[in-house]
């Protein structure tokens, strides 16, 4: 079967792998379709993301989808051949965070196609993974695969949105329209938010947050603008660009939030501290999800329009196509990869 195994910034690979056989409590799934993240992308590029660094070659990838094949001892869920996503996380359950639920920052967690620790945790992009029974969740009705490969970023989407509180009829900022952006902005709209601004240099990108749901799109380099507002009552920052966290700070009233979403560069990032001591500012991060994951589930098979955010579908044997098409904005939102299960 192929994989696609990152080895160093630029050295992406489509290897032949052996099939995996499920281990006591896993179960094997034959993996439809995976999406490329961003994250997949700066190990791509640079071979890290934020503070974590490539150490060992690694199977990207934590967006996956796929049927059921068959589990190991001890484990159960949805009947072989069932169209399942697949949870990316395994948090440990037992340290403090845990126990306080709040497993999406366990401190031994467990994340497919992640760095994050070492050995690193092997990711999805393979025909045939080996995961936790547990991970597996069966596709509601009238979900398809392909649009369910959406589930994990609108996950981190749902996590920001529920960070930000309540958006009942407020005003919202979103700085960065990729597809979490996007996502972000989707969200929003179904918890409630009155208006959504997004901002981005790109206006291709700016194209699919507004298809997303945005009230209104702003070139982020262009001062003059006219959709610039004047101030707004939530931000969420989800560019993972230090001048997007500055625009959330400048723009969000006093007593406001700003949540940051976006993995900044690694080590210090400068920001504009006195305005969060002036407007009494609430700044938050987001990482990762829980539970959100079911509830993503069940707002795309409620919603077809996220169909429109999958720009383009690549077979597996063309990842570094793919890569290259998902790293550039201009061109596309979600790029799937397709394992032909």
């Amino acid at each position: 079967m192929f994989g696609c195994v990152i080895h160093g910034a630029g050295d992406l690979r489509v290897e032949e792998m052996s099939p995996p056989e499920a281990g006591p409590g896993e179960a094997v799934v034959a993996v439809a379709y995976g999406g490329v993240c961003g994250s997949d992308l700066h190990y791509w590029l640079h071979g890290g993301v934020g503070d974590f660094s490539l150490r060992e070659p690694m199977v990207l990838g934590h967006e996956v989808v796929g049927t059921v094949v068959a589990y190991g001892e001890g484990a159960g869920g949805p009947a072989p051949g069932t169209p399942v996503a697949v949870h990316p996380a395994t948090p440990c359950g037992v340290c403090p965070e845990c126990l306080d639920g709040r497993r999406n920052v366990c401190r031994d967690t467990l994340y497919l196609g992640s760095a994050a620790r070492f050995p690193h945790v092997q990711g999805g992009f393979a025909a045939r993974i080996a995961v936790p029974a547990v991970q597996l969740r069966a596709l509601p009705d009238g979900l398809e695969p392909r649009r369910a490969t959406l589930a994990e970023p609108l996950s981190v989407a749902l996590h920001a949105v529920r960070r930000a509180g309540d958006l009942t009829g407020r005003h919202l900022l979103v700085t960065g329209a990729g597809p979490i952006g996007s996502l972000v902005v989707a969200a929003a709209k179904a918890a409630g938010a009155a208006r959504v601004t997004v901002t981005d240099l790109l206006p291709a990108a700016l194209g699919f947050a507004s298809a997303a749901g945005a009230t209104t799109a702003v070139r982020a380099d262009d001062p003059e603008d006219p959709g610039w507002p004047d101030e707004v009552d939530v931000a969420i920052e989800a560019s993972g660009a230090a001048a997007g966290l500055a625009t959330c700070l400048r723009l969000v009233g006093r007593g406001g939030t700003v949540v940051q979403l976006g993995m900044l560069p690694p080590g210090d990032s400068p920001f504009a501290g006195n305005l969060v001591v002036s407007k009494e500012i609430e700044l938050r991060g987001a990482f990762r999800f829980d539970t959100e994951f079911d509830a993503a589930l069940e707002l795309l098979a409620r919603e077809p329009a996220f169909e429109r955010l999958i720009s383009a579908v690549v077979p597996v044997t063309e990842a570094a196509e793919a890569f290259a098409l998902a790293a550039d904005r201009g061109r596309s939102c979600k790029v799937l990869l397709d394992f032909g299960a």
